[in-house]
């Protein structure tokens, strides 16, 4: 859980805050009129950060679809358009 302060008591204790990030190693998001505005971290925790968002954008992106087939509509009824699900049961069988 992070420590919130509101920026106007942050700027006057810019120097302690600094000391509870790093030494006490906590987090403190400075907010205005309530909502936050800026998180202090350490540098640590920065980079970690970082290393994790280089991860996430060299993570390929899958999105393909095995296979596309139509449900014929019921005799009589009017063809219909949308998507059509096969459901398998817990063991990759038909139930």
């Amino acid at each position: 859980m992070a420590y919130e302060i509101p920026v106007t008591q942050a700027r006057a204790e810019l120097a302690e805050l600094i000391n509870r990030v790093v030494y006490g190693g906590e987090r403190v998001v400075v907010t205005r009129h309530g909502k936050p505005l800026v998180a202090l971290v350490s540098a640590a925790d920065l980079e970690r950060l970082e290393k994790e968002e280089a991860a996430a954008e060299q993570e390929p992106v899958i999105s393909s679809v095995s296979s596309i087939g139509s449900t014929p509509s019921a005799p009589g009824e009017r063809q219909r358009f949308g998507i059509a699900a096969e459901h398998r049961g817990r063991h990759g069988r038909d139930d």
